[in-house]
């Protein structure tokens, strides 16, 4: 037997506590008070908002930003231009803004805007506004702003816009000025180009008027049913008028945006659960979907109750599943999806779009620095959520994230999950990113941590930092001090590089009554290691080696039959294990037995090898 360098053998473990406290937190409140008109014959809206702004930073403001998302569809338009030259573009844009006719394109014009009743000074440059302020806004103090605009709903192109691939009139998303954040790190002023958001916690008053023919569902209480009817109560109750239009009177309380979706074919129905939420559903008088949005009411209504018991409860008493928009994007209390396609396809995107709520609506993370946080969150709760609604009792539901992180993790062209949304170099590497190696992320730390640990403390993240814009950093203390790790670690590699996991079982040998197993970590990506030791009996045991850098350790059950070993340096490529019992009674060592870890090679994780041979493979330069 060659004897490896640079081994670790089982020994005892220490371990470190950490503490952290929290910092001190500031966010931006604003108050938005908006009555618009919406004309179905030329698609324009015109409009009024009156905005109330708290300065809660410690900053004199001189200057505020509003962004106008229907700018981007326009020919020569930043997100035009991005489409058409990115490697692979979104089959949804592609070439389309280019296209658009005058009477096409999208556009919002500011007619009139004051601060305090005086007029400002202002630009537009694409969709960004830029207010110089008449007056500072000192910290701790509020300014009114008030605006006339108008504007045009585009085609739809991407997310927001009228007369979408399956004739939904409106999706009314990103449709009004909106103010732009102002966070510790500066503001927000990203233009748009299709990808993600980040706003100012506001409450919304919204007035909407609109041909009395059109149902509206959206963001918002409706304060008005009286008068609109339209599935909101018994059309026998409603005294409105006859009349040509009505106005719909919506309030929003504590969201970061407003979405809205209009149409006269809109069946409405309204599903009321057992926890107090009530469930609207909008779709199109089509028999061929009805079947399967009657279906999905109650899946829904599952859904949310898992999510409440498991990631934490949605606190707002109603939420809406519109068929609307292209594909599915998730606003606050509301999210516009296809409505056709299969049933357990609808049943997917509305579990999906929903759990955004979470953590888009309700968390409401920097999406533009961390799309990750939302997105990551969000697909890793979707296969916890899918697993339960379908009994599949998956052993790691999470590990078709798995799959797709491997699909890309040794491209050339990969890109570290630290990249801003905007600056991705293709839409794969985007998507892999932000959703697969984002749940992935997840699913790894659960198993770093423990189950009995995780769920706990994503509950407390939740609980903890909703409404307030956390960061990495946040979540990571959270976790820290639950699991009594330093996770830092493994924050930084995954999150901020680009390097791969790959341990192997290198070696095993007799040695006296016991077994010599050498395991090596071939990648660059350390993690902490378990085997899975089947005697010939079948009896099994299991053997745990923490990393050094997490001065720690997950706990086991009793029952679990765990050995814990002493920790092994990321400097040591090699790792010596001892196990008491000898080579003739084991069936086999498994590394990683559940698959919980991102191991780009899992053929060299087994012994004996598939193939009949011991595993032999020895990492280069070890000795470094």
């Amino acid at each position: 037997m060659t004897k490896k360098p640079l081994s670790f053998i089982l020994g005892c473990i220490s371990i470190v506590q950490f503490s952290f406290a929290q910092d001190g937190y500031w966010q931006q409140r604003a108050e938005y008070k908006m009555e618009v008109a919406l004309n179905v014959d030329n698609h324009k809206v015109t409009g009024t908002q009156e905005l109330n702004y708290f300065n809660n930073s410690p900053d004199t403001l001189k200057r505020v930003y509003y962004h106008l998302y229907f700018n981007a569809f326009q020919p020569g338009s930043m997100m035009d231009a991005r489409s058409r030259s990115i490697q692979d573009p979104d089959a949804r844009v592609g070439s389309r803004i280019e296209k658009l006719a005058p009477n096409e394109i999208g556009y919002q014009k500011i007619n009139a805007l004051k601060q305090n009743g005086a007029d400002l000074k202002w630009s537009i440059d694409q969709t960004l506004l830029t207010v110089e302020l008449n007056t500072p806004l000192l910290p701790g103090r509020s300014t009114t702003f008030t605006m006339n605009f108008e504007s045009q709903v585009p085609k739809q192109i991407r997310r927001s816009g009228r007369d979408n691939a399956e004739g939904i009139a409106y999706s009314m998303t990103q449709w009004y000025p909106k103010l732009a954040e102002y966070d510790k790190d500066g503001w927000m002023t990203d233009p748009y180009i299709g990808r993600e958001f980040h706003g100012v916690w506001s409450d919304f008053d919204v007035k909407i008027t609109i041909d009395s023919s059109y149902t509206i569902g959206g963001t918002g209480y409706l304060q008005n049913p009286k008068e609109i009817g339209h599935g909101y109560i018994d059309d026998a109750q409603v005294n409105r008028l006859n009349s040509k239009e009505l106005t719909w009177h919506f309030i929003a309380p504590k969201v970061h945006d407003f979405a809205w979706a209009a149409d006269p074919e809109y069946v409405h129905d309204i599903r009321k659960t057992k926890f107090g939420l009530d469930l609207h559903f909008f779709y199109k008088k089509d028999s061929t979907i009805a079947n399967n949005w009657q279906k999905l009411q109650g899946y829904t209504e599952q859904s949310f109750s898992i999510v409440n018991a498991v990631f934490g409860e949605y606190p707002y008493k109603q939420y809406s599943v519109i068929q609307g928009g292209d594909g599915g994007m998730e606003y606050p209390m509301a999210t516009l999806i296809s409505g056709t396609g299969s049933f357990g396809g609808l049943v997917s995107v509305t579990v999906h779009e929903s759990l955004h709520s979470w953590y888009y609506g309700l968390l409401a993370t920097n999406e533009n620095k961390y799309p990750w946080m939302d997105e990551g969150f969000t697909q890793f709760a979707q296969y916890y959520v899918l697993d339960s609604l379908f009994h599949r009792n998956l052993v790691n539901p999470a590990q078709a994230a798995l799959k797709n992180y491997r699909r890309i993790a040794l491209n050339k062209d990969y890109e570290p999950m630290t990249t801003h949304a905007d600056f991705f170099h293709s839409n794969r590497v985007y998507g892999i990113n932000s959703y697969y190696k984002g749940a992935t992320f997840l699913s790894q730390l659960s198993y770093i941590v423990g189950d009995d640990v995780f769920y706990p403390a994503v509950r407390e993240y939740y609980y903890t930092w909703r409404y307030k814009h956390p960061t990495p950093d946040d979540f990571k203390r959270i976790m820290e001090k639950a699991a009594d790790m330093d996770l830092d670690w493994y924050f930084t590699l995954w999150i901020g590089g680009t390097k791969t996991i790959d341990y192997s079982i290198a070696e095993v040998n007799e040695s006296k009554k016991n077994t010599e197993v050498i395991v090596e970590r071939i990648g660059q990506m350390p993690m902490p290691v378990e085997l899975l030791v089947t005697l010939k009996d079948d009896s099994q045991q299991r053997f745990y080696i923490p990393l050094f850098n997490m001065r720690g350790e997950k706990s086991f059950s009793e029952n679990s039959n765990t050995t814990a070993c002493s920790s092994w340096p990321w400097t040591h490529p090699n790792y010596r294990l001892i196990i008491p019992i000898k080579k003739d009674n084991i069936k086999s060592i498994v590394l990683d037995p559940e698959s919980r870890v991102a191991d780009l090679d899992g053929t060299n994780n087994r012994y004996p090898a598939e193939d009949g041979s011991n595993a032999k493979i020895y990492f280069e330069g070890s000795t470094k």
